[in-house]
């Protein structure tokens, strides 16, 4: 099993906000370097176009880490695939991947806010229609150095070569999905990785959706060697669990209150994050030992996972303590992890 972690370059608390911008996408290229350091497995940087984040131009910050780690996969989490060009999009991460020596790679899904649309004066009627012609492209481009494509939202390509090309052929691409079974069903039926993102509630009710990805995969044909599951949860390890709690959820309840203003959520309160703490919840924070213990329980729930990334940085933590924690997740929890049995074989039944 695989240990990641993943970061928004979020700042929601006052002292986090209060930071130079400089000194706080520095601090994010220290931790990637840590985490490459202490042997962990990918680091991933999302995508917003808002104050409280810095990740509008997630290549760029995986590219001044690629010159200053060994390992570590370099990914997206996620790329909003709907709201760019998929040429300057595989340029890009082409160029992460020769910068890094092979390491890079994309997780791109339709994305779980709406900003980039107006910004980049897109029809947010499209929103499905624009990531699967989007997608498609993608998946052509790293195929084929000459392309020939049409569609709806962007001039045909007629053969143009696109360059540069990647180290690896092909460039790995996942899907990154939340609860939509037609996300599910489409990485299925492509044959591509699967990255779930589980932020609350129990993670073991997005078991039917894994096996619907799986099934889908197996009506069409595609090779089982080819498909793997990924989580991505809010997690973050210290010394005990109070401590880890203490440490994580004001920050947290900060950035889940910006958002449930927009979409019209209730408040978050600290029972409802300590009942996320128990053993099906779907947060991973606590001590080393129980955190361990509760990554292999989401495993088996959901059939198997391949790659568990960590989301840290949504609770505005001092540089400090992420870099604490990034030590403690490649020094104490992943050699635990990389101790046992490779994920056991999938139900396919849908």
């Amino acid at each position: 099993m695989q240990i990641g972690i993943d970061s928004f370059a979020a700042a929601y608390s006052d002292a986090s906000l209060a930071e130079q911008p400089a000194q706080r996408l520095n601090d994010l290229v220290d931790q990637m370097v840590q985490a490459d350091q202490v042997g962990l497995d990918s680091f991933g940087i999302g995508e917003h176009h808002r104050k409280e984040y810095l990740d509008s131009a997630a290549p760029v910050i995986l590219g001044a880490a690629a010159a200053r780690t060994r390992q570590i996969r370099l990914t997206s989490a996620v790329t909003v695939l709907s709201a760019i060009d998929p040429v300057r999009l595989f340029q890009q991460f082409a160029t992460v991947d020769l910068l890094s020596n092979g390491r890079a790679e994309m997780v791109v899904g339709r994305g779980s806010s709406i900003d980039a649309f107006p910004l980049f004066g897109l029809n947010l009627d499209d929103y499905d229609a624009l990531f699967e012609e989007h997608l498609d492209l993608l998946l052509k481009l790293r195929q084929d150095t000459h392309v020939t494509w049409s569609g709806r939202f962007r001039p045909a390509l007629t053969g143009q070569g696109v360059f540069p090309r990647p180290v690896q052929n092909p460039l790995p691409v996942w899907i990154g999905v939340g609860g939509t079974p037609q996300s599910f069903a489409r990485a299925g039926a492509l044959g591509l990785p699967l990255m779930v993102a589980i932020i609350g509630g129990e993670t073991r009710r997005f078991r039917s959706l894994i096996d619907l990805y799986y099934s889908t995969a197996e009506r069409f044909g595609q090779p089982r060697e080819r498909l793997k599951v990924g989580v991505h949860s809010l997690g973050y390890v210290a010394a005990s669990k109070r401590q880890a709690a203490d440490d994580y959820f004001p920050g947290y309840a900060k950035a889940i209150e910006s958002v449930a203003r927009e979409r019209g959520w209730g408040r978050v309160t600290r029972e409802q994050f300590d009942a996320q703490l128990g053993p099906t919840g779907a947060l991973l924070i606590g001590e080393p030992g129980e955190v361990v213990e509760k990554m292999l329980r989401h495993s088996e729930a959901l059939g198997g996972i391949s790659r568990f990334t960590f989301q840290m940085n949504a609770a505005s933590l001092p540089h400090s303590k992420l870099m604490r924690a990034i030590e403690v997740l490649g020094t104490r929890v992943a050699p635990a992890l990389r101790t046992e049995p490779t994920p056991r074989t999938v139900s396919t039944a849908s």
